[in-house]
């Protein structure tokens, strides 16, 4: 019988201990602790001015903490400059280069630190190679689109090769188009070359597209890090649940919490909302319950029974509403449809035929139904 060796835990290659930051009297980051793996992609996500950005400049050594430590390698960088630490940044405006051909470009960096020309010719070729852009070391600039320069500023802090490579919203100057293509060939070459990424950005399906694990931020502090389907389903908080996808989130009280299920009454939506699990908290607490608009199904009226969930009891986790609103996605469609107390919630359906779209009309009656496991309870 042959014995396994268990799979190593990676090690943590950057550690935030206890970081702040203030500017006068305004904190943009707030006592913030952090490990990040080696060979991970790992995203900062929040709105704008929620300390994302202060801290990737912090951790560049753009920005000094005002608290607290930044360890690369197991090394505090508190007194290393930039150029000195074992990163490399691309800026969210390229900052290439006009007058310089793309190899010139790429091979910058090695020439200011004295790399000999001949083995600064051939990382730069095998920078370029990596970013699919073989063969174009002697165009310049201008004669480059925006993905192609965006790959040039890849290149030219790859073939220094960090330890560490920071991304500060690096596909945002793109087009819609481009930008999603461009999400993949990230993913794709930060595994290909094994070093850690870390990326800021505000732009959530870009953040759950590219990353291991993200943090999401907001006024300066930590509110979660977890795997992007983690933090899409199950947020720790109403902040989380409503900044990660579209959500519809309704307030009530805890009326049963037993360890195989939970109920919670919701005024608004004028039905039990049943859980196939307990949540731990005080019997008639308040509570936010968030169910993702995919995850709720729609079924015509037309005065018959209201449906029953199979998995819930009679009554519950079904409601009645009226479609008043449809927007045709393409790929999807989205459906708002008010319930007897006036709130509007938000459904999407697939379109998996040419015909789905005609399934539901505006001001058509329908019943809303969602399953057991479909609600994430909130306790704030």
């Amino acid at each position: 019988m042959t014995e396994t060796t268990p799979a190593t835990e990676p090690r943590t290659i950057i550690s935030f201990r206890n970081v702040s930051k203030r500017f006068g009297r305004v904190t943009a980051v707030d006592d913030v602790n952090l490990d990040i793996r080696e060979g991970e992609f790992f995203a900062l996500l929040g709105p704008s001015g929620c300390g994302k950005t202060t801290l990737l400049r912090m951790l560049a050594g753009f920005e000094v903490p005002t608290e607290g430590q930044i360890l690369i390698d197991g090394h505090d960088m508190s007194h290393v400059p930039p150029n000195k630490r074992p990163i490399n940044m691309v800026f969210q405006s390229y900052a290439v280069f006009p007058h310089m051909t793309v190899a010139d470009n790429v091979g910058y960096g090695l020439r200011i630190d004295g790399v000999p020309a001949a083995e600064r010719r051939a990382r730069v070729e095998e920078a370029l190679a990596l970013v699919k852009l073989e063969g174009f070391g002697e165009r310049m600039p201008d004669q480059l689109s925006g993905g192609q320069r965006q790959r040039v500023a890849l290149a030219r802090a790859l073939v220094k090769r960090p330890k560490v490579l920071l991304l500060d919203e690096p596909l945002s100057a793109l087009d819609a188009k481009l930008r999603e293509a461009m999400r993949f060939e990230l993913a794709q070459l930060q595994e290909k070359v094994g070093i850690t990424f870390i990326m800021v950005t505000h732009d959530q399906d870009e953040a759950l597209a590219m990353a291991c694990r993200c943090a999401v931020m907001n006024r300066g502090m930590l509110q979660q890090v977890a795997t992007p389907s983690d933090l899409y389903e199950f947020p720790n908080s109403r902040f989380v649940a409503g900044f990660i996808g579209s959500v519809n989130m309704f307030e009530g009280r805890l009326s049963v919490d037993e360890p195989g299920h939970a109920v919670v009454t919701v005024p608004e939506v004028n039905c039990p909302i049943y859980l196939d699990h307990g949540v731990t908290g005080a019997l008639d607490s308040q509570v936010w319950v968030a169910i993702r608009p995919e995850k709720i199904e729609l079924a015509k009226r037309n005065g018959g029974p209201m449906p029953k969930m199979e998995d819930a009891p009679e009554g519950a986790n079904v409601t009645p509403g009226v479609i008043t609103h449809i927007s045709y996605l393409g790929s999807e469609s989205v459906y708002e449809v008010r319930l007897e107390s006036g709130r509007t919630v938000r459904v999407i359906r697939p379109n998996l035929t040419r015909w789905d779209q005609e399934d539901f009309g505006w001001d058509e009656p329908v019943w809303l139904a969602w399953h057991a496991c479909s609600p994430a309870v909130l306790l704030s």
